[in-house]
């Protein structure tokens, strides 16, 4: 088998990061993306092919966040959250609520009708949650990145499912440090201005389909490979996630004449940056398939910080996860193992759909990574001797699985986390019927 070329990884970094740059769902760019990889994977000698899908595309032209402390207005910077309504160009104004996560679970919201909800949290997980706001008509909702406590302005976006069921409003993410200094003062002195011209609108993304196939047909076990090609808005994306394309065309090109049983799939995926609905719209098409056949996957996503550590989140039989960490051990490559399930990855939905696996993620803070969907996500922040050396464990791994008689453990989605599983594809991605309606198609 050929060596993994760090030299190639950064050549598909650079290309998709600063050639291209920031890869928004629906954008041109994130097209030029997908053809790119469609492009690569065929230098390899894969069999390509693209499956087009709709989305609520975020088409924003431009955007204002002021806030009022002690009489003084100020201007406070901001990103529309993917999935948000536009205020029609016009201006905004409202007296701000400050709302604290858990007071969510209050009997009443009629105190934030009219108002500009200031909600210390970038997500709203708890679908009754989401309804209630919504239906408490807010005139907008300023969230606040409680993640890393700095004045980075980073961008996000609500969940789809959520938006189609119950609509959005004008929605706004601000950076930590600003909203800590406008609540210096009573929180009931604050209001808010807030215009956005654009907002959600139809768009197409695309996912990209790779395959090598394997000698026992069409009936035998699938390994997925899989990451991801857009990025957030105003992002160039070079960890998240260049990076994880950069190893799957990598993996492509040093298994593509390894003698294999089994077929391995590669799959870039577009809209993971609205929570997976590239990976989610994949296995409803391919659901029939993925029961008859099931398999494995290993999922890329953001692991190429040059600085931190590896964390592998499994989806796997107990005897499947102590294989994996075995393999990645005995060739160096340490990493922390987490437990339970992560919606925030394009592993998830084929988790859903029955396909065990995990995501190979490296952090270089407690909360992550502290250039997470800001615009310095670039090359710069990446080590490419340290990415290729974790892409080489994986390719030994992905030849040895693809060529063994039988499979080293069992290909199961463990039980115990089943029903977490479970509940974070209904709420979250809207399950098996999923949604189709743009994001501004409601209030």
């Amino acid at each position: 088998m050929e060596r993994i070329d760090p030299a190639a990884l950064r050549s598909h970094v650079d290309h998709l990061a600063i050639t291209i740059g920031a890869r928004l769902a629906g954008s041109d760019e994130e097209a030029e993306a997908a053809r790119y990889v469609a492009g690569r994977l065929e230098a390899s000698g894969a069999r390509v092919s693209e499956e087009p899908f709709a989305i609520g595309a975020r088409r924003v032209r431009s955007q204002s966040l002021s806030m009022r402390r002690d009489g003084t207005w100020c201007d406070v910077p901001c990103s529309v959250i993917a999935g948000s309504r536009g205020t029609g160009g016009n201006e905004v104004e409202a007296p701000v609520v400050v709302l604290e996560p858990p007071a969510l679970r209050r009997a009443s919201y009629d105190d934030i009708t009219g108002k500009a909800v200031l909600l210390l949290t970038t997500h709203i997980e708890e679908p009754e949650h989401y309804r209630r706001l919504m239906e408490a008509s807010p005139s907008a909702l300023i969230m606040v990145d409680m993640r890393y406590p700095t004045d980075d302005l980073r961008a996000d976006g609500l969940f789809p499912a959520y938006v189609h069921r119950y609509g959005a409003v004008p929605t706004v993410l601000i950076p930590y440090a600003r909203a800590w200094d406008l609540l210096a003062g009573p929180p009931e002195d604050l209001a808010a201005r807030l215009r956005i011209d654009g907002g959600t609108e139809p768009g197409v993304s695309t996912n990209v389909c790779g395959e090598l196939p394997g000698d026992d047909g069409e009936q035998a076990p699938l390994l997925f490979v899989t990451a991801h090609h857009d990025t957030q808005a105003d992002s160039p994306g070079a960890d998240d996630n260049a990076s994880g394309v950069a190893a799957l065309l990598e993996l492509a090109r040093v298994l593509s004449p390894v003698p294999r049983r089994r077929t391995i799939r590669f799959i870039s995926f577009g809209t993971e940056e609205q929570l997976s609905v590239g990976s989610a719209a994949y296995v409803r098409a391919h659901r029939g398939e993925l029961q008859a056949r099931g398999g494995y996957v290993a999922n890329f996503d953001a692991f190429g910080s040059r600085m931190g550590w590896f964390d592998i989140y499994p989806c796997l039989h107990p005897k499947a996860h102590a294989w994996l960490k075995r393999f990645l051990d005995a060739r160096g490559q340490y990493a922390e193992y987490a437990a339970g399930v992560s919606p925030y990855q394009d592993g998830f939905p084929l988790h859903a759909a029955g396909i065990p696996g995990h995501w190979v993620y490296r952090r270089n803070c407690t909360m992550g990574r502290f250039f997470h969907h800001q615009r310095d996500d670039d090359s710069g922040k990446l080590g490419f001797d340290v990415m290729e050396r974790m892409v080489t464990a994986h390719a030994e791994m992905l030849c040895e699985l693809a060529q063994a008689r039988e499979w080293p453990f069992p290909l199961e989605v463990p039980e115990d986390l089943r029903a977490d599983i479970d509940r974070y594809w209904t709420d979250c991605f809207g399950g098996w019927e999923g949604f189709c309606a743009p994001a501004s198609a409601k209030r």
